[in-house]
């Protein structure tokens, strides 16, 4: 098993230096930091817009490969850059990507075992009235676009504000709120700033995860395995759950690293309808203005937490399949 996992380590690592690299080339190339400078009023020469490129490392003239081997021996030492503006990538980097991971990580959790689960009672309660319903509400979701569904939400939530709490409960925007003090208050507070825009990603996980859950739970049902276990004495509910579920599960965690990277740039809509001033913000952002190193940074932080997910993964699928291991 720790071989498998060093292994499985070095490929990673040699992965997260390729999809760096090539993400920093590739921002390098199209996004052009000069034209920043272009609508100035008045305008700055161009000795000066050089110097200050060249400080930024943004420079065209410079050659790709040099400016490249400047970023690449920063983010060795932990610097990844400056932005456009001249500030520090590293700050910036850091604040909006507790903002993202806390939404996506509660998200993600969510929705993948909810998933898991009603696509588990799906497959055992096969055309069945549970089954008809979570299939026929899995495409209705996925059939709704995540900026219908979180503005639906919005409205939800102003109605049960209104009718229902009789208070704001449900808060539609931001991360928190500035006038709240006391410990617990806080932790209330972010809570409920936190409510709508996870089920705003769950909801789509949920839809997703069911569907893969409950035909791979299908292919496992009527092996030769669970009924073995059902002939050795062990009640239909332990054999499911023990066997079927956790032999279907494997699958399904593979899945779960591909669903991360996806979501953490998914939740783009997300955070710009409810507030959340996170890394998928912040990318479209930089895109729009030229800002090399906070791309490539972002894109960066991104195959890290892709590959970790992997890795998360990895440790899953040996946790419910014993040939791994050995």
């Amino acid at each position: 098993m720790a071989g498998f996992l060093a292994r499985r380590l070095l490929n990673y690592a040699v992965l997260v230096i390729v999809a760096a690299s090539l993400a920093y080339l590739l921002a390098a190339m199209a996004l052009d930091p000069r034209s920043n400078y272009a609508d100035r009023t008045p305008k700055p020469p161009p000795a000066v817009v050089d110097a200050q490129l060249a400080a930024l490392n943004l420079n065209d003239k410079t050659p790709l490969l040099q400016r490249y081997a400047v970023w690449a021996s920063g983010v060795l030492r932990g610097d990844l850059g400056k932005t456009i503006a001249g500030a520090p990538v590293n700050e910036d980097v850091k604040r909006r990507m507790g903002v993202t991971f806390r939404l996506v990580i509660l998200g993600l959790v969510c929705g993948s075992l909810l998933g898991v689960l009603v696509g588990a009672l799906a497959a055992v309660r096969q055309y069945g009235w549970f089954d008809r319903l979570s299939t026929g509400l899995s495409f209705l979701v996925l059939a709704v676009p995540v900026v219908v569904l979180a503005n639906m939400l919005i409205l939800v939530a102003a109605w049960a504000n209104q009718q229902v709490f009789g208070r704001q409960v449900l808060l539609v925007s931001g991360e928190y709120s500035t006038d709240v003090e006391g410990f617990w208050n806080q932790v209330v507070d972010r809570l409920q700033h936190l409510v709508l825009p996870t089920v705003s990603l769950s909801v789509g996980l949920i839809a997703v995860f069911s569907r893969y859950q409950r035909n791979m739970m299908l292919d496992v049902l009527g092996a030769d395995f669970v009924r073995t276990a059902r002939a050795k004495g062990l009640s239909r509910r332990k054999a499911l759950t023990r066997h079927a579920l956790r032999t279907a599960m494997i699958p399904v965690v593979t899945y779960f690293a591909f669903t991360f990277g996806a979501l953490l740039t998914g939740a783009t809509f997300t955070e710009k309808i409810f507030g959340w001033h996170g890394l998928g913000e912040q990318l479209i952002n930089s895109i729009f203005s030229n800002d090399v190193n906070t791309v490539a940074a972002i894109s960066l932080l991104a195959a890290v937490s892709v590959l970790c997910a992997a890795l998360a993964a990895d440790l899953l699928h040996a946790a419910l399949d014993p040939r791994v291991r050995a």
